[in-house]
């Protein structure tokens, strides 16, 4: 039995009337014509029913009413055909009405006695005429087009008289529309949809544009196109079809423009439907075009009827009827009821009401500016003349482009156009009345009166010729013609009387920088105060590049735009791409509420946190903190007594003068240094790309820039990979990644061949602006490897590496035989001063070196060699290389670094030290005395003669044993003796005292234990932790502070006579990572050095097989101990019977007695337990997987790893070089266990400067 939901009584009651309506109707209709009397109550009641769609069940219908008389004069074949297509009309309503019917109980939808009306049918109504006012030409039609015998009367309204006026407002009545829905156009590849909706002429703009905006989800216009013409079809030129198709297209799509039609697939609209078709192919966003057509126009329109319905449509018009179909390429459409039926005009009001009500709106929220409305003509008829008057003549007028060649009313606007004078008279036009006039008649086939009527409105509107603007397509070549959107662009621009700033608006709200170079930047053109400042802050918001360009280069200033309120209002911007900022962010401020507005510190510590290491960002800085927080305070209060909107929002550099002014320190202070280098992070945190390759290519320090922008965009993408967002996100950050390490690589190879020595300095040289880290340092944190492999970059590793040394061949085991012998260190060759004064050196060794220099000069140099010595040491530039920059990083170059040389910086400063007493200090050259340098420059012949001084006998001992190289040798000697005391420690029998070999090996542990200490203190970060995170980077830090730790606990062991053989045990046990640690050594060699990398990825790779081995082994082990040993008590023994045999088993080790031991053959033999014979099945399948898949699948995965790193070695080898140079660069001359006496000799000076108030070191190092 199947039950279904009947409906209520009274909802089968109310459809039961309907249908029984609509069936006495027909049959009326059918059989002898009528007028039909309806009551009022019953016509609403049908007609709220036939919008509701109420299902009901059967009924009896009503015997219809017999008609008194029958209309005369109308022939019997007119009156059948009539009658028949009554009938078909009905018929095709009830079928309608039958469908709904079925599809709700087919749905299984439950009836309800009333249904909650849509918003749209709330706001909009349908006309309908009650009143029957004969036609003067047809008596048996209404004059809203309705026959009699179709038109419905209301009891209590008489029928009208021929000749009475028609008047939709007084015969008319509105009813809630009962029409709106998607229509779907057949016969493409794919449906095309439109939205629509039947309103009545009278409708409220306001109610409309809430229609676009709330119901169909429109952006307000940005321009509005309405394009005005003929009804009938024409044909255009091919020329100026093309034309006009690309240039209406474009205007649209790049100013997100809105397209006024007439909607029907006819005439003037049926043109701009083809241009939208073009656009329809080319698979972009679709461009909003709004069709704006009467209701009775439209053939077809009872198909229409529906709420909220998806109704298929052909747009394929029957040839013989007077109605018009909707053009299928429209997005939306405006069916305008008036009550008429196939007649045009029931849209002109509500249009025109409509365009006008846009025109007054805002164009957004940051301009004064109305939404800019312009007219375009395309052929037309005597309709389209007027409505150009009334354009013209409007307050606010709107512009006319008027296309000529098009036709008709076109040709003569242009033709009037061209020849009009700029005054009230017209002398020109007058002389040609006559043949105005007679071409008028002819064009349009109208009398001489209707002809001189049109030709006073052609004078009129060229009264206003300023506002109607001509599109040639004939004037200038092909390759200079001005297109069809610039044209309509233009024309606003020179109707609208637009001050600069509002036309520089709208053409930003249009994305149009052609239009702003061509006829906004002109020559002598004034802006006032801020006004370009407003544009850049627009432009920089809406990611407009190009705008930027042009702004730049009409002058406006970065460093005086960029204050740090606009720096906070862009990172809390909504416009623009969409970004991970908000993601990260949340990792450092966590439970940030809803609306939280972004603050330049937290903006600094997601800078930190992406950058890594020991980079501090200079929002996060202390001195940067005050500033910020007195600048932001003033600019509140100076907002909160602003009156203009524009105050508030865009404080330009006048109004940051007054905002500073109550400050204790200046404007300047407020601003950036180096604000291409702020707005480029800017672009890179919020995902804008190409606005940051703008801000590269502008600005210092590009090669620093590059390298930021690399790695904040690859820690960017590790976050997004962490926090599982789209792969396209991924790969399009790790794209742009590789974009700027591309360039970073082309810049420099460039600058190389350019100056070498240049380029090296670029690459060393303290960047005060990036946390004063190098490129050299930035590269490392950007993970570079292919910039560290550039020769540049090896050359200045190899010098760092060689110290002050200088040999080509044997240099290895000169340096060991130096190290032996000290006095054959004589013999070897060293750089000359010159050379040394080349390469960039810790701050300690600067202060020697000045010690060192000093004590030479008062002895022995003349005093010209004197005097250029000084003034090499006033110019000469501190710079650091940096401490590691990121959290793959060890702190690398932890001191400050120098150059003894002058760097000039691309802003035309340079850092000059005074020494040690002072701290450096930028100083610029325009700024400081030229007779200071005198000396130096007069001296450049003799600096020539000068190039090769050698070195003093205690200037090459110091050279000698401060070079990275040596420092290597005599720790890797000094490691390889403790090695070899530690292994005869623990090989030997262990005596209650220690000996002299176990006693060096405490002592050089314990020491070196001492040097990680002074490792994690000097490093460059502030809190204890950031440091211990830098340091702990390199994965030897950490393990070698796990050995150190664990050989002290053993040490603790050893010393107490009970538990000595425990403290033996964990020496041994400790021993295998200090052999281990030789790899360490081993890196530095170029063959052996990617090998050691080859196995620290398959040890990291080998960690997961050993999770998937584990869970193979796990499975069949317990199996296997369960069946063999049922009867085991619990001990913890059970865990290796379980692992032993299985583990041992995936190196050939079968153990095939234990696999299936025999029993109960022999009496002497165990019984055999319960399912004995499955233990070979079992461990042959777990032989099979163990040993041969999974051992395979790790032997592949291995060699995936080698293939991988083998094909870039030699990159690795050169990154890896990088690393141990700066090691061995800041490490302490004397290896462990001799190093006590440097940490000794360090503390005692850093303690010695502390007390005599020296600001020498700006933090302690153990540096000899």
């Amino acid at each position: 039995m199947v039950v279904t939901n009947s409906p209520s009584p009274l909802a089968a009651h109310k459809y039961l009337r309907r249908i029984s309506k609509d069936f006495s109707t027909v049959r009326r209709y059918s059989n002898t014509p009528a007028v039909v009397s309806v009551p009022a109550s019953t016509s609403a009641f049908i007609a709220a029913e036939s919008a509701a769609h109420l299902p009901t069940c059967g009924g009896s219908s009503p015997t219809p009413r017999t008609p008194a008389s029958t209309p005369r004069g109308i022939r019997r074949r007119q009156r059948m055909r009539k009658r028949s297509s009554v009938s078909s009309t009905l018929s095709k309503v009830l079928i309608l009405n039958v469908r709904d019917l079925l599809k709700a109980h087919a749905g299984g939808e439950p009836l309800k006695e009333h249904q909650p009306r849509s918003w749209i049918e709330t706001n909009f109504q349908k006309r309908e005429c009650i009143k029957f006012i004969p036609c003067p030409r047809d008596d048996t039609k209404c004059c809203c087009g309705q026959a009699q015998i179709t038109h419905q009367t209301i009891p209590g309204i008489e029928s009208g008289s021929p000749g009475d006026p028609w008047l939709p407002t007084k015969h008319t009545r509105p009813q809630p529309t009962d029409a709106y829905g998607t229509i779907e156009f057949q016969g493409g590849a794919h449906p095309t949809k439109a939205q629509y909706v039947r309103l009545s002429f009278d409708t409220r703009p306001e109610l409309l544009v809430q229609l676009f905006t709330k119901e169909w989800n429109l952006e307000l216009p940005k321009l509005l196109i309405t394009v005005q013409g003929g009804k009938a079809n024409f044909d255009l030129q091919a020329k100026l079809k093309k034309e006009i198709r690309k240039g209406l297209l474009k205007a649209a799509k790049t100013t997100g423009a809105w397209i006024f039609t007439g909607g029907t697939n006819t005439g003037v609209t049926k043109q701009v439907g083809d241009a939208l078709l073009l656009e329809g192919q080319q698979r972009t966003g679709r461009v909003v075009s709004i069709g704006i057509a009467p209701w009775g126009i439209v053939e077809r329109n009872h198909e229409l009827l529906g709420h909220n319905r998806e109704v298929p449509c052909h747009s394929i018009s029957s040839p013989r009827s007077k109605l018009a179909v909707l053009n299928n390429r429209h997005a939306y459409f405006l069916l305008v009821d008036n009550g008429t039926q196939a007649k045009y005009g029931a849209e002109l009001i509500l249009r025109r009401k409509l365009e006008k009500f846009i025109s007054n709106l805002k164009l957004h929220p940051f301009t004064h500016s109305s939404t800019p409305v312009v007219c375009l003509v395309i052929e037309g008829g005597t309709n389209t003349i007027r409505a150009v008057l009334e354009y013209v003549t409007d307050s606010p007028p709107v512009p006319v482009v008027v296309c000529d060649g098009s036709g008709r009313a076109a040709d003569l606007l242009a033709f009037v156009h061209k020849y009009a004078s700029d005054g009230e008279e017209q002398p020109v036009l007058e002389s040609m009345r006559d043949y105005l006039i007679g071409t008028i008649q002819k064009t349009f086939e109208v009398g001489l009166d209707q002809s001189e009527k049109l030709y006073q409105e052609l004078l009129q509107c060229t009264r206003n010729k300023n506002l109607i603007t001509v599109f040639r397509i004939q004037e200038k070549p092909e390759g200079e013609a001005q297109e069809l959107d610039q044209t309509i662009l233009t024309a606003l621009f020179k109707s609208q009387h637009l001050s600069p700033p509002e036309q520089l608006s709208l053409a930003l709200t249009w994305n149009r920088v052609d239009i702003a170079r061509s006829e906004i930047f002109v020559y002598g053109q004034e802006w006032p105060n801020g006004a370009l400042d407003e544009a850049m802050m627009q432009a920089l918001e809406h990611d407009r590049i190009d705008f930027v360009k042009l702004l730049l280069e009409n002058g406006v200033s970065m460093k005086k735009f960029l204050t740090i309120p606009r720096l906070e209002e862009l990172y809390n911007t909504k416009h623009g791409p969409a970004n991970t900022l908000g993601y990260i962010l949340r990792d450092v401020r966590p439970h940030i509420p809803k609306g939280y507005i972004y603050t330049l510190h937290d903006i600094g510590l997601v800078i930190n946190k992406l950058m890594g290491g020991a980079y501090r960002s200079y929002y996060t800085r202390r001195k940067f903190r005050p500033i910020y927080a007195k600048v932001m305070n003033s600019y509140a209060n100076a907002c909160r007594k602003s009156s203009t909107y524009q105050y508030q929002r865009y404080a330009g550099a006048n109004s940051l003068s007054l905002v500073t002014g109550l400050l204790p320190f200046t404007s300047e202070m407020a601003l950036f240094e180096f604000p291409f280098n702020e707005l480029l992070i800017w672009a890179v945190l919020t995902k804008r790309q190409q606005m940051a390759l703008l801000m590269w290519t502008h600005g210092e320090e590009a090669l620093a820039k590059s390298l930021v922008s690399c790695k904040l965009y690859k820690a960017m993408a590790h976050e997004a990979a962490e926090d599982d967002l789209d792969t396209e996100i991924y790969e399009e950050l790790r794209s742009y990644a590789k974009e700027f390490e591309s360039k970073g690589n082309k810049l420099l190879d460039f600058s190389y061949r350019q100056d070498a020595e240049k380029a090296q300095r670029l690459l060393t040289c303290e960047l005060h602006s990036w946390s004063n880290q190098s490129c050299l340092s930035l590269a490392v944190a950007a993970n570079h490897r292919a910039l560290l492999a550039h020769p540049c970059s090896q050359v200045i590793l190899a010098d760092l590496w060689m110290g002050g040394l200088r040999t080509r061949k044997n240099t290895n085991f000169k340096v060991i035989l130096g190290l032996a012998m000290p006095l054959y260190i004589r013999q070897l060759d060293f750089k000359s001063k010159e050379e040394l004064q080349q390469m960039p050196q810790t701050e300690e060794e600067h202060l020697e070196n000045q010690n060192l220099d000093n004590d030479d000069s008062d002895r022995s140099q003349p005093d010209a060699e004197s005097a250029l010595l000084k003034a090499k040491r006033s110019i000469s530039l501190r710079y650091r290389m940096g401490a590691g920059a990121n959290n793959r990083e060890k702190a690398l170059l932890a001191d400050t670094y120098s150059v003894r040389d002058t760097k000039v910086h691309e802003n035309g400063k340079v850092n000059l030290t005074a020494g040690a007493e002072e701290p450096p200090s930028k100083v610029s050259l325009t700024d400081s005395d030229p007779a200071q340098f005198r000396e130096f420059f007069n001296l450049s012949e003799y600096n020539e003669v000068k190039q090769h001084q050698p070195l003093r006998l205690k200037k090459k001992f110091y050279e000698f044993y401060t070079a990275p190289i040596t420092k290597f040798w005599a720790d890797s000697i000094a490691y390889m003796f403790f090695l070899i005391m530690f292994s005869f420690t623990v090989l030997v029998k262990m005596e209650q005292m220690p000996r002299w070999q176990e006693w060096y090996s405490i002592a050089y542990i314990t020491t070196l234990g001492f040097e990680k200490i002074r490792e994690i203190i000097s490093s460059e970060p502030v809190a204890i932790t950031h440091k211990f995170s830098v340091w702990a980077w390199n994965m030897w830090n950490p393990c070698d502070g796990a050995a150190i730790i664990l050989f002290v606990i053993g040490l603790a062991f050893r010393f107490r006579e009970t538990t000595m053989d425990i403290g033996r045990v964990i020496y041994c046990v400790d021993s295998i990572y200090w052999y281990l640690r030789i790899l360490n050594i081993l890196g530095v060699n170029k063959y052996l050095g990617p090998l050691v990398t080859m196995m620290g990825k398959m040890v990291k790779n080998m960690i997961y097989f050993v999770v998937l081995l584990a869970v193979v082994l796990m499975s069949f082990g317990v199996s296997r101990q369960a069946i063999l040993y049922p009867n085991k008590q619990p001990t913890w023994s059970l865990i290796k019977e379980v692992t032993f045999q299985p583990y041992f088993m995936l190196y050939g080790e079968v153990f095939a007695g234990d696999i299936d031991p025999p029993c109960g053959e022999d009496p002497s033999q165990p019984g055999c337990v319960t399912g004995h014979w499955v233990t070979p099945i079992t461990m042959s399948m777990y032989l099979l997987i163990a040993n041969i898949l999974l051992i395979n699948l790790l032997i592949a995965v291995f060699n995936n790893i080698f293939n991988e790193v083998n094909s870039v070695s030699h990159q690795v080898w050169m990154f890896q070089r990088f690393t141990v140079v700066m090691e061995y660069q800041q490490k302490p001359v004397l290896p462990p266990p001799f190093i006590a006496l440097c940490h000794f000799y360090s503390l005692l000076k850093y303690c010695v400067r502390k007390a005599k108030g020296e600001p020498g070191m700006s933090k302690f190092s153990f540096v000899p």
